[in-house]
């Protein structure tokens, strides 16, 4: 064997030797002398860059988390616009809500919640002294005629509702864009409050310079 076939040797037994070290060794020693994994792995980080790929995908995607589990319990609550008002009577749009909730597959997540009644009852001085009792009564009230409603939703399995009672703020966006664009996509979107209006009149320009249309009248706004 030549010099150069016993280094290529030497160098494939090395390789061979360090590729099979791996994240995790087994331990072993020979004659209680470290082995070459062992002080290879005092030297690098055989793991790297996955080690390091994992805590940085993990810190990345954990508050990502946090708004999904935000996002799921309101997607549970049912709001106080879903009774009519200072009642514990479900509204169309409450029994729409729990319908949905109950029609989840593969099962739907029994932890509901009821926005609490602070809207419903306010705070004058008459009943400054009893307003807590007040809105515990509606929102138990409200808590029964949920469970009374579901028993009668069928489920794809049966489900025992637990229902908390918790105090968000109602989500909602305003629809002043939304409405602007859906008016103007005959010609051209704007979603820009206001743009290229003054009151309510479009303003044109063209050629002879720039005039000023008044929309007819109870065209809405």
């Amino acid at each position: 064997m030549t010099k150069s076939m016993r280094a290529a040797a030497a160098a494939a037994i090395l390789t061979a030797g360090l590729g099979s070290v791996g994240c995790v060794g087994t331990g072993s020693h020979r004659g209680g002398e470290a082995t070459l994994g062992d002080r290879y792995r005092n030297y690098v980080d055989p793991c790297y860059p996955e080690r390091y790929n994992h805590a940085a995908r993990q810190a990345t995607i954990a508050p990502f988390a946090q708004q999904v589990h935000n996002g799921h319990v309101l997607n549970q609550t049912i709001f106080t616009y879903n009774f009519e008002q200072g009642t514990d009577k479900l509204t169309p749009a409450g029994m729409a809500k729990l319908d949905s909730i109950a029609r989840t597959r593969p099962a739907p997540d029994p932890k509901l919640y009821i926005q609490a009644a602070t809207d419903d009852i306010l705070l004058t001085d008459a009943n400054a002294d009893k307003i807590v009792e007040l809105r515990a009564e509606l929102d138990a009230k409200r808590a029964a005629a949920v469970q009374k409603y579901l028993a009668t939703v069928p489920t794809y399995v049966p489900v025992q509702y637990e229902i908390a009672v918790h105090n968000p703020a109602t989500p909602g966006v305003n629809a002043e864009f939304a409405t602007g664009a859906y008016r103007t996509s005959a010609q051209n979107y704007s979603g820009a409050r206001g743009s290229g209006s003054a009151n309510g009149a479009a303003i044109g320009t063209g050629g002879g310079g720039t005039s000023l249309t008044t929309p007819p009248a109870g065209t809405p706004r």
